[in-house]
């Protein structure tokens, strides 16, 4: 067993320990609306369940060079963004939004996919999305990084509406082997579902 301290490497070389050894993520991939109108998407998979009692999500956005993302700062103006689970019928688009491109350039026209208007919130979502869910921000906190800078933004949303495709839902549940989700590894990698086993927990 290898035993590495985290402080005698940099912040690349315990990125690569964290991605490659976290997996697989779900890559949530989110519309935000800048103050110009424009409709922003990117994907993110430092993604996870808060709590169910309100449904809650989080999204950890990294900062580049200390400045926030067009997703954090979008969500900090209008206090609500839309997050879809990424699939297979739609990955290749989701890759394209995650091009480097100024604020007022749409990443939703780039990958010429379809917004779809929401029902709660102003943010439109995307069509081609089975999973949707409209989310009101609840929390957004600066973590890491220095004094003068943070390295990111944790946005913490409370979903309002979830929109699930029909033929993904059963009785309350959603099927893991119709959705076809996709999860992020290392680098350019990805998977998908693959098998999947039962284990019954103890009482």
């Amino acid at each position: 067993m290898i035993s590495i301290d985290p402080n005698t490497e940099s912040e690349r070389g315990n990125y690569k320990l964290l991605i490659g050894s976290i997996i697989p993520r779900p890559v949530a991939f989110v519309t935000t609306l800048a103050e110009d109108g424009t409709l922003n998407a990117a994907p993110y998979s430092y993604f996870s369940i808060v709590t169910a009692n309100p449904p809650m999500v989080s999204i950890s956005v990294q900062r580049k060079e200390g400045l926030q993302k067009d997703t954090a700062r979008n969500a900090a103006y209008k206090r609500e963004f839309v997050v879809h689970i990424s699939d297979e019928s739609y990955i290749h688009a989701i890759n394209e939004t995650a091009a480097n491109l100024p604020p007022d350039q749409s990443e939703v026209e780039l990958a010429k996919l379809t917004p779809i208007e929401s029902e709660i919130v102003s943010v439109p979502g995307i069509q081609e999305a089975s999973i949707r869910m409209e989310c009101l921000v609840d929390t957004i906190l600066p973590f890491g990084g220095t004094d003068g800078a943070a390295a990111c933004d944790m946005i913490v949303g409370r979903i309002v509406r979830f929109h699930i495709a029909e033929h993904l839902y059963d009785k309350g549940r959603i099927d893991a082997q119709a959705l076809k989700p996709v999860s992020r590894l290392a680098g350019n990698d990805y998977a998908l579902l693959g098998a999947q086993f039962s284990i019954e927990r103890p009482e």
